[in-house]
Order: structure tokens, then C-alpha cells, then sequence
């Protein structure tokens, strides 16, 4: 089997018995990343000198007897939003082109500690939020399954860089389905864990409330060895939740039998409708689970769009309060997909976010009968991969997302692949769990991965062919306001001190009429003495999480 399709169980056990060494592992990646990236455009940075000097390290320590576990010696590389001392940070942003950090992520500081190899820093959409975009300083990732299409965001790189053997893990982020969408458009296994459960000090924050640090990776078992070694509690980041890290690994045993899953049918079928390709190939995931004693029940949750409301009122306010200075400044800086995304929270209302904030607490306690019933709940993940050309930043604020709801009720979600359509193009389905039950959720996967082939199915990728041609960047979809409407979001830009040119003002005008439906569908008759919910805790989930 070729280096980099070693999955990092395998190569650790490889490495341990020093029958494989770092080092030479390490140059076999570098030597695919120069080979092959300027096709996928995974990486907006190689730490070649930094990743040999780290492998050599990894491997005198080993031959020493010094063996950290089984991630030492193990290539990977970084969504480009985790800080990295002495090594440019951009979050994939003209803004912030020159920023190196002081500090390494906690995340980083975990991986270094645990003796794995950074080989460099991953494209990303525009700070974790805006994207595919086509006006920035580095091209977008493109999917190496088909490297015309889209790899989904906002961990681009991630997902394209496992996928493409570029690297054996990495690190993304997860605001509203930022790990699990590259994951299942790129055909790999990507997990969200638990909100708290991994630090995201020193990651770009996207928005605080929601932000989810995690791993992604080519099988549920080696995000289970990524997840041991990233999670813990980091006292500087206020939602660390202070409790003792299992054994995740060890978690995986047992298979599924006798587990109780909900099936989100009604969810994918008719509030979020997926292609038939998609239901097929959950069906025949739903067999193999049944086959291995699982017992699976349709249930609903709330509508789809009810969380998106929530999470996106939300969520924009606070992406908006970080790059306020910036986007009042220098608004040219960044890329317009980002523009069309984070303005539109000027016209978001501040008790258009308390009603959000209350909703999300109302959605977290309503879901805890969900999970005494069942130990995992399944939909469907996205995909399979548009066009990369067909991006059009309207598509953000006009259909609900089905990753998103795990995003508010904070629990862990992964995504992981259960087929290809006819075109060879990813199919995917999400596993979701109470907050704290992340072994759960990866026990399913695994347990699924077990038994089907998937994981034997690589892209193939051509070092003789020419890169593609990056598409153009799209003119801003029509504003649906009328003269006095426009009026009115001039009027609010100018009270926050946004001087925009026509072209960004249009960005702004096409997306109000989205926010305007979105904040009223949150507005509802409540008590005065309603609790406000910037009181936000965890509490009754522990005993909980320990059933599985």
C-alpha cells in the first residue's frame, strides 16, 4: 500500500514497531503535496523544513524508546485559522495577509505535545465563513474526487487534503456544519465534537457562541486517536468543560447492537429534500446497521429552518462584532462572499439576538427527552458536490441546512461517506449524539465502516494535468427591495459607519430580505420574566453521556 494511504492507525502501529519511519513518511507526503497540490489547492502554506525537523525528532525519540503514543510521527496539517507560532496565520483573507502569531493553538500545542508533524496551513473559506470565493488572494480548494467541483466549507483544505492524501489528518472548525460539509462532499470522516469538549483558544473565532474545534480524518478510528489527544480542559478558553477525557479508542469495541438510532427521515425527505442518490444509499447504511442489531425508529425533531434561524441570527452578529473595525476601514479587503454574508448582520436587531438566544435554550432543553430515547440520531450529510462555479452567496440565506441543527443543540455530529453516485461523487450521512457521548457517535461510524467497503475507494489524481482555470467571480444577485427599503439599509450602513461602493452596497440589498424573514419567523409573545439566555450550561447531560 502506497504511504499516504495509510490510514494513522495503521501507520502508528508501523511506526511503533519501527518498521516505518517518520521521516520517511513525512517525505512521501511532501513529496505528493509538490506533486499534486497546485492541482487541488489544499495548501496555502508547506512547513517542509519545519515538518522534516519534527519527523527526525519524532524519529531519534522512538529509536530512544521514547514512543509518545500513536500519533507520533504522524504528518498532518492545519485549517488555516488555528494560530501557529512564528508561522502566518491568514484565516485565507487579504485582511489579515501578514499576521504570524505569538502562540500556538491550544489544539497545536496538543498535536506538537503528542509528537505529530505539521506539514503546512489549509485553505479555508474567508475566516471560516465566506466562500468559495474567487477574489482572494489564493484559489479555493477544489475536490479531488472531481476537481471541478466544490469541496464544501468551511474547512475546504481539510477536506481536500485528506481526501487527496495530501496529509493523514487535519484540523477544522465547525460553526454550522464547517467540518462535516468538506467531510461528506469529500468522501472522508469529520467530526464536530461536543461544544467545550476541545479548546478553540487560539483558533479565529467565527462566532463564539457556536464555534467547534475538531478533527478530520480518512476513518471514525483515527479521529477517535485525533480526539484523545485534542481534547481536555484549557482553563483560558471560557467554554472548556472541565471533565476527564475517556479513551476514545478504546470506545470504538462493541459494536452497535442493541443501540437505539433515530432516523430523521421527514427532515431529508421533505424540509431539506436530498437527491434520490443520497436516499438510496442511506437506506442501504440504515441494512447494515439493522444487520448489526442496531434498532432504528423514525422521529422528528423541530423543523429544520427553525434552527437555522436561531443559528444564523445568532451566529452573524457575533462574526460581525469580530471584523466590525476591519469591514468599517478597509471593507475592500475582503472577498465578497464574506461581504455577502457579514453585512447583513447590521440589520439584525438586538432583540432579534436575545430571541434567538432564548429559542436556543427552548431547542437544547426540548431535545433532552430525544436523548434519553436513543443513543444517536442519523440524517443525511450533504452533498454530493455542486460545481465549484455554481457558488452563488444567496444560496447561504435561502435554503435551511441540515448540519446546523447540531450546531445549536451543541452535541456531537459526524459525518462520514456511505457511497458515491454514478459519477463517483461522495454520499454521506451524520451520526449525532447527546453533548458528551462523542465515543457514541464515533462507535456507529465505526462500526458501519467495519462493515461496508467505502473506506477501500480512493480518488485518482493526475500529477501530469494542467490545473483548471479559476471561474469568475459572480456578479451580486439582484436585490428583491423596493426604492424604500433600499433606502432604509442605506441609512442603517451609514449609522455603522460602513462606506461601501455600489457593487458591496448590492451585496448588502440582496441579502435583507432573508434577515427581514428570518428575525421575524424568531419574534413570539414571551413573559417578562422570561430568563435571558446568556446563562448557558450544560447541566443534567453528564449522567447522561455515560450510557454509551
Amino acid at each position: 500500500m502506497a504511504l499516504h494511504h495509510l490510514t494513522i492507525a495503521e501507520a502508528s502501529r508501523l511506526i511503533a514497531a519501527r518498521r516505518l519511519s517518520p521521516v520517511e513518511l513525512t517525505e512521501a507526503f511532501l513529496a505528493r503535496i509538490a506533486a499534486l497540490d497546485g492541482q487541488v489547492n489544499a495548501y496555502l502554506l508547506v512547513t517542509a523544513d519545519r515538518a522534516l525537523d519534527q519527523a527526525r525528532r519524532a524519529e531519534a525519540e522512538i529509536a530512544a524508546g521514547q514512543y509518545r503514543g500513536p500519533l507520533h510521527g504522524i504528518p498532518y496539517a492545519l485549517k488555516d485559522i488555528y494560530c501557529t507560532a512564528g508561522i502566518r496565520t491568514t484565516g485565507h483573507s487579504r485582511s489579515a495577509i501578514d499576521f504570524v502569531p505569538d502562540e500556538d493553538a491550544d489544539s497545536v500545542a496538543r498535536l506538537t505535545a503528542a509528537g505529530a508533524v505539521l506539514l503546512g496551513k489549509l485553505a479555508t473559506h474567508e475566516f471560516a465563513h465566506g466562500g468559495p470565493s474567487f477574489d482572494l488572494p489564493w484559489p479555493p480548494a477544489r475536490n479531488p474526487w472531481d476537481l471541478r467541483r466544490a469541496t464544501g466549507g468551511s474547512s475546504s483544505g481539510s477536506g481536500a487534503a485528506v481526501a487527496a492524501g495530501l496529509a493523514m489528518a487535519a484540523l477544522g472548525s465547525d460553526t454550522g456544519g464547517s467540518i462535516r460539509n468538506p467531510a461528506a462532499l469529500c468522501g472522508i470522516v469529520g467530526l464536530k465534537p461536543t461544544y467545550g469538549l476541545v479548546s478553540r483558544r487560539g483558533v479565529w473565532t467565527n462566532s463564539f457562541s457556536y464555534d467547534h474545534a475538531g478533527p478530520m480524518s480518512w476513518t471514525a478510528e483515527d479521529c477517535a486517536l485525533l480526539l484523545g489527544v485534542l481534547a481536555g480542559h484549557d482553563p483560558l478558553d471560557p467554554a472548556s468543560a472541565a471533565l476527564p477525557v475517556p479513551d476514545y479508542r478504546a470506545a470504538l469495541t462493541g459494536g452497535v447492537r442493541g443501540l437505539r438510532i433515530g432516523v430523521l427521515r421527514h427532515q431529508y425527505e421533505v424540509e431539506v429534500p436530498v437527491p434520490d442518490a443520497v436516499k438510496t444509499a442511506l437506506e442501504a447504511a440504515f441494512a447494515v446497521l439493522r444487520g448489526l442489531g442496531a434498532v432504528l425508529e423514525d422521529v422528528r425533531i423541530r423543523p429544520a429552518q427553525d434552527y437555522t434561524d436561531v443559528k444564523i441570527t445568532h451566529a452573524e452578529s457575533e462574526l460581525y462584532a469580530v471584523h466590525e473595525a476591519g469591514l468599517r476601514a478597509r471593507p475592500g479587503d475582503f472577498g465578497e462572499d464574506f461581504l455577502g454574508r457579514s453585512l447583513a448582520a447590521i440589520l439584525i436587531r438586538g432583540e432579534d439576538v436575545l430571541a434567538a438566544q432564548r429559542e436556543r435554550r427552548v431547542m437544547i432543553e426540548q431535545a433532552r427527552p430525544l436523548w434519553e430515547r436513543f443513543d444517536a440520531i442519523i440524517t443525511a450529510g450533504p452533498g454530493p458536490a455542486p460545481l465549484l462555479e455554481s457558488w452563488r452567496t444567496i444560496q447561504f440565506w435561502q435554503k435551511a441546512s441540515l448540519t446546523t441543527p447540531w450546531n445549536v443543540l451543541g452535541g456531537p455530529s459526524v459525518a462520514q461517506c456511505i457511497g458515491y453516485t454514478a459519477e463517483g461523487l461522495p454520499l454521506s450521512m451524520m451520526v449525532q449524539g447527546r453533548p458528551f457521548a462523542d465515543a457514541g457517535v464515533l462507535r456507529v461510524a465505526h462500526a458501519y465502516e467495519r462493515a461496508t467497503a467505502w473506506r477501500a475507494r480512493r480518488p485518482v489524481l493526475d500529477a501530469a494535468a494542467a490545473p483548471l482555470p479559476l471561474p469568475p467571480v459572480p456578479d451580486p444577485t439582484p436585490a428583491e427591495v423596493t426604492a424604500a427599503e433600499r433606502d432604509a439599509i442605506a441609512l442603517v450602513a451609514r449609522r455603522a459607519g460602513l462606506v461601501l461602493n455600489d457593487r458591496q452596497f448590492e451585496l448588502l440589498a440582496a441579502s435583507a430580505p432573508y434577515v427581514w424573514q428570518m428575525t421575524a419567523r424568531l419574534r413570539r409573545p414571551r413573559a417578562f420574566t422570561e430568563e435571558p439566555a446568556n446563562i448557558f450550561r450544560w447541566t443534567g447531560y453528564r449522567g447522561l453521556s455515560a450510557r454509551m
